[in-house]
């Protein structure tokens, strides 16, 4: 469902990559061929290497001990999503990240699919 969300909000994921572990949906047929309707690179790293997901990890992390403060879980399914939406959405259109220039994730993506498209314009 996130993946059709992501396609439907962004117009098209042509050569996004999906990177995840092997759990079952991810290795499934019905998911390839999810990605390959989308043009989604599916990218699985390899069995029992946990510097694969370290980014994914770090992620997790930084949203539990931001989120969580010290309680094991959410108290139902409505707040963990109200909650994890608000801090996504302030995530990636209002905190800026030092590994891409002090900006937020939203302003790098357009900034990247400017230059990307000024460059393709320019080489046709």
């Amino acid at each position: 469902d996130a993946l059709r969300a992501a396609a439907r909000d962004r117009g098209t994921l042509a050569g996004a990559i999906f990177h995840s572990d092997h759990g079952s949906v991810y290795a499934s047929k019905a998911y390839a061929a999810l990605c390959e309707q989308l043009t989604v690179v599916q990218s699985m790293g390899a069995v029992g290497t946990s510097a694969d997901n370290s980014l994914a990890e770090s992620f997790n992390a930084t949203l539990k001990r931001e989120l969580l403060e010290g309680q094991a879980a959410f108290p139902d399914q409505a707040t963990a999503y109200r909650t994890v939406f608000r801090w996504a959405n302030r995530y990636n259109t209002r905190r800026r990240h030092s590994t891409i220039g002090q900006i937020t994730p939203n302003n790098y993506e357009t900034a990247y699919a400017e230059t990307t498209s000024a460059t393709l314009a320019e080489a046709a």
